[in-house]
Formats: structure tokens, sequence, C-alpha cells
């Protein structure tokens, strides 16, 4: 009778969730230490410098003028989509002097936001190729800065000669719910593009 009555209270042991790790990428002041900010939440960690006179010849501020920091290293936060599913955000640095740090930031990763800024759309290039030439999944983000006139994904997919499967949306780095959905969508992305490899081939 002890061994039935021990039976009856062990409960099952709750599945472990799973963790999945994604970048932010971008170019410099496009919004990417905001966008993890935002939908951490835990404290993100940042490793943000004030920007210096030693740095203005190669930190162009057009457009983000009042720009005072910048990432040297990486953001990172975590967010939990489901209770058995969490994101590790990892921001990476936006200047060209930094990018050796991406090839271990780019470690294990399951996808990537590229954040956009459609005044400075040519500093997303690079990412872009990065993660088209490592067969990372991706989603372009277009940060839709106050008073910037707002472009159709189309357009952006022409301009940035996308892959018809890259998603682009629009989103608001600053607001949680629309920086929760650009994560739920590189996930569905890179999920979609698992299974295809998986899929057998036609014959």
């Amino acid at each position: 009778m002890a061994i039935a009555h021990a039976d009856r209270r062990r409960q099952p042991s709750a599945a472990e969730p799973v963790a999945l790790k994604l970048l932010v990428a971008g170019g410099f002041g496009v919004g990417k230490t905001t966008l993890v900010g935002t939908v951490s939440e835990i404290r993100p960690l940042r490793t943000e410098e004030a920007l210096s006179e030693v740095g203005r010849p190669v930190d162009d501020l057009a457009g983000v003028e009042g720009k005072r920091t910048t990432t040297v290293a990486m953001d990172f936060g975590r967010i939990t989509l489901r209770e058995d599913l969490v994101l590790y955000l990892f921001g990476t640095p936006g200047q060209d002097r930094f990018w050796f740090l991406w090839d271990e930031l780019a470690q294990g990763a399951l996808g990537a936001v590229v954040l956009a800024d459609t005044r400075r759309l040519q500093d997303c290039f690079a990412a872009v190729d990065y993660f088209e030439r490592r067969g990372i999944p991706f989603t372009v983000a277009v940060n839709c800065f106050d008073g910037v006139q707002l472009h159709a994904p189309e357009m952006v997919t022409e301009a940035l000669d996308l892959d018809p499967g890259v998603p682009v949306v629009l989103c608001d780095a600053r607001e949680r719910e629309s920086a929760k959905q650009v994560l739920i969508t590189v996930v569905e992305h890179a999920a979609a593009m698992a299974a295809g490899r998986r899929a057998p081939a036609a014959t």
C-alpha cells in the first residue's frame, strides 16, 4: 500500500524548454540595442561605450545625429515566447572594425534579424551578405523611425536584391509587441527552411 500511495503522489517532471539562439544585426545606429532591450525579460547585458572624437571619422552619424554611444562587443537578452520555447538574443556590433566578433556570435545561431533603416539601407548590405553566405536564415526588419517615409516590404526586397523567400517586415524597435513579432517571424522562417531541407526530393 505504501508503494501504491507513493506512485499516486509522483508528478511527471516538466519538460525542459527548448533554447534557441538568434542574432540581431544591422548597420550602425539602426536600433539593435533598443530592440534587444525592448523584448528582453531580463536586464539586458550591454557593452556600450561613448562615441569619441577619435571615432568620428569612421562612425557615420548621418540620420542618427543624436546617437551618443555604440556597442563594442554585443548586447544580450532573453525572451520566453512560449512555456517550451526560450530565445537568447545576441546583438552584434554595427561598425566594420568590430566584425571579427561576428563569427563567434554566429556559432550555433538558429537565425538572425537584419535590422534596417531605409534612410541608410546600404548599411545592412554587409549583414545580408554575411547570413546568405553562411546559410543562416534571416528576416529583414525595417525599423520605422519617427518622421521617416515608409516603404512597402516589396520595395525593400527589391532594393536589397533578396531571395523571394526572405521575410521583410516593418517594425518599431521601441514597441515590445512589434519587436516580438519580428522574432516570431524569424523562428517561423528558420523552422520552414529546416523542414524544407529535411523533406525528400520529389521524384
